[in-house]
């Protein structure tokens, strides 16, 4: 691909983000290719640094720098744009964040040959209605979380799909989780894990009061529908859009989440495939 500038998406405690970015530079300037920052960081007074609606509209090439946060919020904010997002990790588990640190260059090269696969995947549509008006609109990678607000009380979700009643259930709450997500909050909650390819959205209640409830994948076309359900005019609900974004939701709002019609593009890793990535990040299939 040509890529002739480069938006870097920093994540800013990190200490190892300026010797990282320093590497970028260092590669781009001698292919006569511009950087950009999304917000300033130590050793880029250098660099020009745009508002992130300017960046994402601008770059061929976003690097996002750290962790799984900073790629989510840099999938989110590049809207219905398809610019790839290579994902540099420094953090813990990095698990969206496929590329180590020292394997910067070579992915670099490898993407201006266009020999790096550039993974298309899926994201969700997040509404919020409060009678017939939208009053809220997100974007998700990874998941769409309900949960109860009070701290001693359960939440009621009536769920449908595609107009047709699912359940409602009854806990913590519910993760409405893509294929990319299923690896994240919906893991934790015992959900399947699904390949970033599989088309489907998995529905996961958190600690539901039932031994009857369990996690249900639907078909990626299914427009998903959740009414909480308050016993008490003062009881709220609260959604959060990867773990990012949230929404307090009270009696009468309704969340309507359905496939999103622009994928986000992501960088695969060269050096290991998915099934490894599980290996070395979740220790999963281990004895």
């Amino acid at each position: 691909m040509k890529i002739e500038s480069i938006g870097v998406c920093l994540k800013p405690d990190q200490p190892d983000c300026e010797e990282v970015l320093g590497r970028i530079v260092v590669w781009a300037k001698k292919r006569q290719i511009k950087v950009v920052l999304e917000q300033p960081v130590a050793g880029s007074s250098d660099l020009p640094v745009i508002e992130p609606e300017q960046l994402y509209a601008q770059v061929d090439l976003i690097i996002a720098v750290g962790g799984d946060g900073t790629l989510l919020g840099a999938a989110r904010s590049i809207g219905s744009r398809d610019v790839p997002i290579l994902g540099i990790n420094l953090g813990r588990l990095g698990f969206l964040t496929e590329v180590n640190r020292d394997e910067l260059e070579d992915c670099l090269d490898r993407i201006a040959r266009g020999e790096l696969t550039i993974e298309a995947r899926m994201r969700l549509d997040v509404s919020v209605f409060r009678e017939d008006d939208e009053v809220a609109k997100y974007l998700a990678l990874n998941d769409v979380v309900i949960t109860r607000s009070a701290i001693s009380r359960l939440v009621d979700l009536e769920t449908f799909a595609n107009g047709a009643k699912v359940t409602t259930y009854h806990g913590d709450g519910l993760i409405i989780s893509t294929p990319t997500g299923s690896t994240a909050y919906s893991l934790s909650a015992s959900g399947p894990i699904l390949m970033p390819n599989v088309e489907a959205i998995v529905l996961n209640p958190i600690c539901a009061h039932s031994l009857n409830q369990c996690p249900i994948v639907l078909p990626h076309h299914s427009e998903i529908e959740v009414r909480p359900v308050f016993s008490h005019e003062i009881d709220t609900a609260t959604l959060t859009v990867d773990g990012q974004e949230g929404f307090e939701l009270g009696p009468g709002d309704r969340v309507v989440t359905k496939r999103s019609p622009h994928d986000a593009h992501i960088a695969a890793s060269p050096f290991r495939n998915h099934f490894e990535i599980l290996h070395t990040k979740l220790n999963w299939g281990d004895r």
